[in-house]
C-alpha cells in the first residue's frame, strides 16, 4: 500500500514559510514535491540567517525535508519554458509570491492551465488574489495583526501580541486542506482550478465568537490568561528560575480536590471560591493562593499530582524539553532524519497518524540545491545530457 497522496506531483514555487509548510505537509502524506529555486535566487530561508539566536537555515530545514530540489532560473524565458514543462507533468503548482508576481513571470493560472488543463494551482498570499488590499505585502506578524488574533492576545494593560510561526503554519495547514479538496474535486470532475488562500482571512477565521460578537455590536478585548468561566485558569510560577505551571480547572469537584492537594481543605468551602461563579468573580484572589502553592513545587511534580486528581495541568515546557519528549518520539511527531552529508538531525514530523497503509511522515532530510536534477530533468522530463548541459551553460539551470 502507498501513502495517501502517492502519485500526486507538486511543482513547488513557494517561498518563505506559509506556502512551503503547506507543500511540506503534503510531501509527508506521500506527494512528490519538487522545490524550484536557483543559485541566483534561492529560497530566502535556505540561506544562513539568525532565527531565534541560531545562525543556520533552521527555518528552511523544517519545511523542506522530503522535497526534491531542482534549479530553474525564472528570469530567463527558457527557464519559464522549463518550468512549464515541469508543470505539464504535475498535478499541482504552488506559489506564495505577492499577487501579480507569478503572472508577470508568465506562470499565472491561465498560462499553466493552457499547458495542463486540469492543473490545480495554489496561490498563498497575505490578502488573497482579489480585493482592494490584494497588493499588500505581508509576513507572519502582520497576518495576526490584520486578522485580529494579535488584538485578542495579551494582557488587558499591555499591547497586542505579535504572532510568528504559528500564523505561517496555520495558513499552510489551511492551504493543504484546500489543495486536497481541489484534488478530490478534480478526481470526480476532471477539472482543475485555482486555490486562493489569504493568510489574513485564515487569521480572522480563528477569532470565532469574538468576530461574531463584533458583528452583533459587542466587542471582546485582551484578557491575558483569564477564561470567561473557569478559575483558576492560567500560568502560575513553579519552583526554580523561569519555571511555570499551566492549570485549567473546570468544576467544583476539581476545586475541592485541588484544595486538598494544596493542604488547604478550608478553601473548598470558602464562600469566595466554593462555586464556579464565585471563583471567577474572585479570580485575582484565587490566583494569588494558587501561585503561593505552585511556587513551592517543581512544575512537573505539581502537574503530575494535579493530573492524578483529574485536573488539567502541565508544566509550561521549554523547546529542549519538547524536543526530548519520549511521548512525541513514540508517536513520531519528532523524528531523526538523515541529511545529504550523512549526519542525522531531529525534525518535526507530521502531526497525525493513520491506522492503514505505510507510515506517513518525513522520509529524508533537507535537499541540497539541485540535488535531484538527474531524477527530475533526466527521468521525468527525459532531457538528454546535451540538452541539460546547454541549459546550464546558458544559465537556465542555475
Amino acid at each position: 500500500m502507498a501513502k495517501p497522496l502517492a502519485g500526486i506531483r507538486i511543482a513547488d514555487f513557494t517561498v518563505h514559510n506559509a506556502g512551503p509548510f503547506c507543500t511540506h505537509l503534503l510531501s509527508q502524506l506521500g506527494a512528490e514535491v519538487i522545490k524550484i529555486e536557483s543559485a541566483m535566487r534561492p529560497d530566502a530561508f535556505r540561506k544562513p540567517h539568525p532565527v531565534y539566536g541560531r545562525m543556520g537555515p533552521a527555518t528552511f530545514d523544517q519545511v523542506a525535508s522530503t522535497k526534491l530540489s531542482v534549479r530553474i532560473n525564472l528570469k530567463k524565458p527558457e527557464g519559464i519554458a522549463l518550468a512549464k514543462r515541469l508543470v505539464g507533468i504535475s498535478d499541482v503548482a504552488a506559489e506564495s509570491f505577492r499577487p501579480g508576481v507569478i503572472g508577470r513571470l508568465g506562470l499565472g493560472y491561465a498560462a499553466l492551465a493552457a499547458v495542463k488543463p486540469d492543473i490545480v494551482m495554489l496561490c498563498v498570499s497575505s490578502s488573497g488574489q482579489s480585493g482592494p488590499d490584494s497588493h499588500f505585502a505581508g509576513y507572519a506578524p502582520l497576518f495576526g495583526a490584520w486578522g485580529g488574533l494579535g488584538e485578542m492576545s495579551g494582557y488587558a494593560d499591555g499591547p497586542p501580541i505579535e504572532m510568528r510561526h504559528v500564523m505561517d503554519h496555520t495558513v499552510g495547514m489551511n492551504a493543504a486542506v484546500a489543495v486536497m479538496a481541489a484534488l478530490h474535486r478534480r478526481r470526480a470532475t476532471g477539472q482543475g482550478g485555482l486555490v486562493d488562500v489569504s493568510a489574513r482571512e485564515v487569521s480572522s477565521s480563528l477569532l470565532g465568537e469574538a468576530l461574531l460578537l463584533a458583528a452583533a455590536g459587542s466587542e471582546l478585548h485582551r484578557t491575558g490568561n483569564d477564561h470567561p468561566r473557569m478559575a483558576p485558569h492560567g500560568v502560575y510560577p513553579a519552583e526554580g528560575q523561569d519555571r511555570w505551571l499551566s492549570i485549567a480547572l473546570g468544576s467544583d469537584a476539581e476545586w475541592r480536590a485541588m484544595a486538598g492537594i494544596m493542604h488547604a481543605p478550608e478553601l473548598a468551602d470558602d464562600p469566595r471560591f466554593a462555586t464556579a461563579v464565585a471563583r471567577h468573580a474572585n479570580r485575582a484572589a484565587i490566583d494569588e493562593v494558587v501561585a503561593v502553592w505552585s511556587a513551592t513545587l517543581p512544575a512537573d511534580l505539581a502537574a503530575e499530582t494535579l493530573q492524578a486528581a483529574g485536573i488539567a495541568a502541565h508544566a509550561s515546557w521549554t523547546t529542549p524539553e519538547i524536543a526530548a519528549d519520549p511521548h512525541l518520539r513514540a508517536r513520531r511527531a519528532i523524528v531523526d532524519v538523515a541529511e545529504p552529508d550523512g549526519k542525522e538531525r531531529a525534525a518535526v514530523g507530521v502531526p497525525m497518524m493513520l491506522s492503514k497503509g505505510p507510515e506517513i511522515g518525513i522520509a529524508r532530510g533537507t535537499p541540497k540545491l539541485g540535488e535531484h536534477e538527474d531524477h527530475v530533468f533526466g527521468e521525468l522530463l527525459e532531457m538528454t545530457d546535451r540538452e541539460r548541459q546547454n541549459l546550464q551553460d546558458d544559465g537556465v539551470i542555475y
